[in-house]
């Protein structure tokens, strides 16, 4: 089906087995690494009189990623994925916020002055805007250079409390929460309901195209994929969160097949439980924060998640860590989404080697 991924349709089932906390023939785990240099393609060069030019240059960007794509080895569940990036903050261009660029990252100016009514209602949904546009653009030449070849999927979309976020301030949104919750409720409501159709917009292309549903996070499934979040959760407390912004959540995860939420950083993990108990979020991808990052040492969280039957990611473990791994958790519902310390086809055997011996010992 995929020249970079021939064996996809096998992958899909186990990303299926994976999301219903199951296993086909081992547990789910991601294998990539460079290619010897002298198998390496050598990446197209351009020069741009800003950065922000280089972000929009769609035909470069199509070429780029699949020479990235094709640079690597995409081994076991390792699926190869280009989506269209124009920042995390994007979703909220969509209504006139606008972006700043630098060489990795890139971040939206708040637009939403106050409260009144008038303010409020210029926040609104613009497909027409530039950077959906832009998207659009991106995405169809990502298709183009793609079909057959690599998985194109959808770009990274915060929509609840991120977007209003965005829109406001966060440090001002902080204060709204206490002044203003009603209003920042009602434009939650109206936000969910806005990307709802963005998502089904960019589906419905990806899906004419060929494509299976993925995004920056490269999991898959059959029909609708999704990575619900809320990073401005950390920043408030408990009732706020369920009050304000878990009725989106929930909403979004109903729009979809399968949804693994993003859960960043230390302070959000207070919400896991709660999480947890939403049945239309099928897996936890834990995020523990910059210099917290070794997995040993969120064991008790990867049990939680399992003792709950949700699915979970682990997003990095060194290859000599697995005995370890194997001694405290169970293979069902288990996605190694990178192992560390793999660089060759030989290493990348005797790993898969040991999983599959952990699978069929769980049994």
């Amino acid at each position: 089906m995929f020249e970079l991924k021939p064996d996809f349709e096998e992958v899909l089932n186990r990303y299926e087995a994976w999301w219903s906390c199951a296993v086909v023939d081992r547990a789910l785990v991601s294998i990539s690494f460079p290619l010897p240099k002298v198998n390496r393609r050598t990446l197209p060069r351009k020069e741009y009189a800003t950065i922000r030019d280089r972000w929009m240059d769609a035909g470069y960007i199509a070429a780029a990623a699949e020479v990235n794509l094709r640079n690597r080895a995409h081994l076991a569940d390792s699926l190869p994925v280009a989506w269209p990036n124009l920042g995390p903050e994007v979703f909220s261009a969509f209504y006139g916020c606008e972006m700043e660029y630098r060489e990795t990252t890139a971040w939206s100016k708040p637009n939403l002055t106050d409260w009144s009514k008038e303010s409020v209602d210029r926040i609104q949904l613009d497909t027409d805007s530039f950077y959906f546009q832009k998207l659009l653009e991106i995405t169809d030449a990502l298709i183009e250079v793609g079909t057959d070849t690599f998985i194109v999927g959808y770009t990274d979309l915060h929509v609840g409390g991120d977007a209003i976020a965005a829109f406001r301030d966060p440090e001002q949104l902080l204060i709204d929460t206490i002044e203003h919750p009603y209003e920042i409720q009602s434009l939650c409501e109206r936000v969910t309901n806005d990307f709802l159709q963005v998502y089904d917009i960019f589906h419905e292309k990806l899906t004419a195209a060929g494509m299976p549903s993925t995004s920056w996070c490269p999991a898959t499934c059959k029909g609708k994929y999704h990575i619900p979040s809320n990073d401005f959760s950390c920043m408030i407390s408990d009732r706020t969160f369920e009050e304000l912004f878990i009725p989106g959540i929930i909403r979004e995860c109903q729009h979809m097949d399968r949804c693994i939420y993003h859960l960043d950083g230390p302070q959000a993990l207070r919400y896991l439980d709660r999480l947890l108990e939403i049945p239309e979020i099928h897996a936890i991808q834990w995020v523990p924060g910059s210099g917290q990052e070794y997995w040993a040492n969120w064991i008790e969280v990867y049990q939680r998640i399992q003792s709950k039957k949700k699915a979970l990611q682990i997003l990095s473990i060194p290859a000599e860590d697995l005995n370890l791994l194997f001694d405290v958790l169970q293979p069902e519902g288990v996605w190694l989404s990178h192992i560390s310390g793999i660089s060759n086809q030989q290493e990348a055997t005797a790993v898969l080697g040991k999983i599959a011996q952990w699978t069929k010992r769980q049994a």
